[in-house]
């Protein structure tokens, strides 16, 4: 264990919970009731149990953990979850890194093999939430993503790799380290790295990308980020149809509508009916 650059000495093994949730929401308008029903069908397919399994394999490797149990199911009439039970892997979690940079965006062939030593509570969970307004056209997609690991290795090693598996137009991220540990003193340490933002752990090309507010609790280890896309495309929120071919006043009712859709997304609450949004 290491906060910063200096080691401690612990008393048996790293009792911390360190809990990485992520909310990731891809917001698209459909015309008709038939292309919102192909665009649901289309994300179903695109995030079933097999592809998220895959997804939830590399993050295993990306923080140095090892698979026990994987159960995956896909429902009726949409909507998939995957839970993955993980444990630490000693060898490997003591040459991750444990301080404030960037995880890989994959999985590399950098962990030597090692032998599980303890079987705890760490997992991986991911739900998926397809849904449509059959009022304005507005379709979402929304993943709700649990990495949670207790020992050294750390979740927010795989913050990158899981944003670039998405397609994300909105982002929730909460981190949050529970528990203590004892080192050899008996002196109780309840977080054991530095972390000022959980910004501090996304690549250059993500911080470009989105627009990011912090909501902090540095005294009860709670770090909170909201991230949206800075750049508006309308032809990236089109399904079905392009840009284009919508007339003009068409085409400034759409963009109002998912500007609309973001921005209450981004802030967890109904704006005001009112409120004017830019084409």
């Amino acid at each position: 264990m290491s906060i910063g650059h200096k080691k401690l000495q612990l008393q048996g093994f790293n009792n911390l919970t360190k809990t990485l949730s992520f909310n990731i929401y891809d917001v698209c308008y459909a015309d008709s009731a038939l292309q919102r029903e192909a665009y649901i069908q289309y994300i179903d397919e695109a995030y079933n149990a097999e592809r998220l399994t895959a997804i939830l394999t590399d993050v295993a490797a990306i923080i140095g953990a090892n698979i026990l149990n994987v159960a995956h199911q896909d429902y009726d009439p949409q909507g998939a979850s995957v839970t993955m039970l993980i444990s630490e892997e000693p060898l490997v979690a003591e040459q991750l890194p444990n301080f404030a940079k960037p995880g890989p965006l994959a999985r590399s062939g950098l962990f030597p093999d090692a032998v599980v030593a303890h079987l705890d509570k760490s997992h991986i969970t991911v739900h998926t939430y397809p849904e449509s307004n059959p009022v304005t056209g507005i379709s979402t997609f929304r993943a709700d993503i649990d990495v949670s690991t207790c020992g050294r290795i750390s979740p927010l090693r795989a913050l990158n790799s899981l944003i670039h598996s998405f397609e994300s137009d909105v982002v929730i991220l909460d981190y949050r380290v529970r528990g203590f540990t004892r080192d050899v003193t008996g002196r109780k340490h309840f977080i054991d790295h530095n972390i000022s933002s959980i910004q501090n752990y996304l690549s250059r090309d993500s911080k470009d990308r989105y627009q990011m507010v912090d909501v902090n609790v540095y005294q009860e280890n709670l770090f909170h980020t909201k991230m949206v896309l800075k750049q508006f495309q309308l032809d990236d929120y089109l399904f079905c149809i392009e840009e284009k071919d919508l007339p003009e006043p068409e085409r400034w009712r759409i963009q109002k509508l998912v500007r609309r859709e973001l921005s209450e997304i981004f802030y967890g609450c109904n704006l005001s009916r009112e409120l004017e949004f830019a084409g």
